[in-house]
This record gives structure tokens, C-alpha cells and sequence, in this order.
């Protein structure tokens, strides 16, 4: 029987301890918001969509984008982007319509419905960023300096993809 010797963390392995569980964070953050989005549309009786899909309407607001446009401006993450976009069509939460310049290309919109869904999920929010700000959960200047270290990790991350070095 071997024992093994203890590691010593470092500053440096300290940061990627961190940098570790960040990401393991970053994921189930984005799987609970789904959660949280699937809990309150059941309550609300709204079985015919998903949360994918919910957060989808929420992001493009009052937009009308391509489906190529979802992914660059950021409204959707997933890689299933035109089945989740013929759901909404086929539920009548979105509009899709033919570019008159490029007919291989479809502009999308919200109808009536879709904005509707878009408000529920808007109320939803308002009501987090309030119950953690009574709560002490997240002020504004945690809020801010929290969203600055993941635009960063972003743009970090960007640069990785298109500057491999």
C-alpha cells in the first residue's frame, strides 16, 4: 500500500479550482433558469411550448430577425434552432415570412400570442430581480461587477475561438 502525498494548492491551481467550479456553475444556473421557467408555465398553465422555446420569445422581443441571426445576436444558444422555430410557427407564437432579397433566407417575428408568452416570462423576471434585491441575494453593484467578469470570460472566450495561439 502506497500513500499518497498531499497536494499542495498553489495560487495557480487555487485560480483553476475556481475557474472549474465557475463553469460547473455557469451550467446548472442555465439548467435551473430553464427549471424555474418550466415551473412557472406549468402554474400558468402553459404546457404547449418548452423553456427553450419560452426564452427563445423572450430574446427576440420585439425584433424581427432571421434564423441566422438567433445565434449572432445572442437569443438562442442551442443547436437545434430551426425545430424549436417551426414549433412556435406551428403553435402560433411566431410569424415567419419569406426575405423579399433573398428568398432562402426567413425573417421572423412575434405574433400576438408569442408576445404574450414574452410578457409572462418578463413578469417572471422582474419578480427574481426584485425577490433578490429584498432578499440581499444580488444588489445592483454585485449585479454589475458580476456581469463584467462573465463579459469578460466571454470576450476571453471569443478570442480563443477565433485566435487559437
Amino acid at each position: 500500500m502506497t500513500m499518497q502525498t498531499p497536494v499542495m494548492e498553489t495560487p495557480r491551481s487555487g485560480l483553476l479550482s475556481g475557474y472549474l467550479d465557475s463553469l460547473a456553475m455557469v451550467e446548472r444556473l442555465h439548467r435551473l433558469l430553464l427549471d424555474v421557467i418550466k415551473d412557472e408555465f406549468e402554474r400558468l398553465g402553459i404546457l404547449e411550448i418548452n423553456a427553450v422555446q419560452a426564452l427563445l420569445l423572450f430574446n427576440i422581443g420585439e425584433n424581427e430577425v432571421t434564423a441566422g441571426e438567433l445565434k449572432t445576436r445572442g437569443y438562442y444558444q442551442g443547436s437545434n434552432v430551426s425545430y424549436n422555430l417551426k414549433k412556435l410557427v406551428e403553435t402560433g407564437h411566431m410569424h415567419h415570412q419569406r426575405c423579399e432579397i433573398d428568398r432562402r433566407s426567413v425573417r421572423v417575428r412575434l405574433t400576438p400570442k408569442g408576445r404574450g408568452l414574452r410578457d409572462a416570462v418578463a413578469a417572471l423576471f422582474t419578480r427574481h430581480a426584485e425577490g433578490m434585491e429584498a432578499r440581499g441575494v444580488l444588489g445592483i453593484d454585485a449585479i454589475d461587477t458580476l456581469n463584467l467578469s462573465l463579459r469578460r470570460m466571454e470576450r476571453y472566450w471569443s478570442d480563443q475561438i477565433r485566435y487559437i495561439y
